[in-house]
């Protein structure tokens, strides 16, 4: 697949940046000397974690070189590396492991969420939000358009429950708490929603397309959602975008099965 654009993802940057500095926000660890930020992308988040932790080393972990770039040019006084979140290890056990919308993308929670929580310190905080918008029309009707043209389906998977996230992490020794909030995005069109999502949940659709089959994916999905998202009185509509967080603190007991 094309590498990740950061000049597209930034687009509705502001947009992007509220989660990740609400989740920032409910981390207490004000004595964290070692922060990582699992898919770091253009920096964004890692701004806020460097701000946040000033005395820490923050690290930045990436695969994708452009990303990284565009990171390092922002953040001189951060690490980052590129590597692949699914099995990074650090040689330092991590007071803060954050991770904001970026652990949707990997396959197998039920083996991940105890691998990091693994790479925890005592007391450390992981501390993740992810999209859960698979039953919004945003993502049913990409995987209607993909399957009404036979273009297959995108590789990325549902969510696990909340119930099962907190089993998860509780088992690995964490206390937990977890939470789900929807965004009313205000979008000014339905070709908006397009835009927001060809630097995201679009990408794996569009990569395996030429030009033609793109237009013509497109167009029957920007018909769709003009249905899914009629406009509001001012013309603007309102894309819903819920997501989930949690925070998970290691307190060094392991549940038993």
């Amino acid at each position: 697949m094309q590498d990740w654009n950061p000049a597209l993802y930034l687009q509705f940057a502001a947009e992007r940046t509220r989660p990740a500095a609400e989740l920032a926000a409910r981390i207490q660890q004000p004595e964290a000397q070692h922060v990582s930020d699992l898919g770091c992308g253009p920096g964004n988040s890692t701004a806020l974690l460097r701000k946040a932790f000033p005395q820490a080393t923050v690290t930045g972990i990436d695969n994708s070189p452009a990303m990284l770039e565009k990171a390092r040019t922002a953040l001189p006084d951060c690490q980052f590396e590129n590597a692949d979140v699914a099995h990074w290890q650090p040689t330092i056990k991590q007071d803060v492991i954050y991770a904001n919308a970026s652990l949707q993308w990997l396959s197998d929670h039920a083996q991940l969420f105890p691998h990091l929580a693994a790479q925890l310190a005592d007391n450390g905080v992981l501390a993740v939000q992810m999209p859960d918008n698979w039953q919004e029309p945003t993502h049913t009707l990409m995987r209607q358009v993909a399957a009404e043209l036979g273009y297959g389906d995108s590789g990325r998977e549902a969510l696990l429950s909340a119930q099962q996230y907190y089993d998860l992490l509780a088992q690995s020794g964490c206390s937990v708490d977890i939470w789900r909030t929807t965004y009313f995005h205000v979008m000014p069109s339905a070709q908006a929603i397009i835009a927001w999502l060809s630097s995201t949940g679009l990408r794996p659709y569009l990569a395996k397309l030429d030009n033609i089959q793109q237009q013509a994916f497109l167009e029957r999905y920007h018909a769709l959602l003009q249905q899914a998202y009629p406009p509001q009185h001012d013309g603007n509509v309102l894309m819903l975008f819920p997501r989930l967080f949690i925070v998970a603190r290691k307190t060094g007991g392991i549940a038993l099965s």
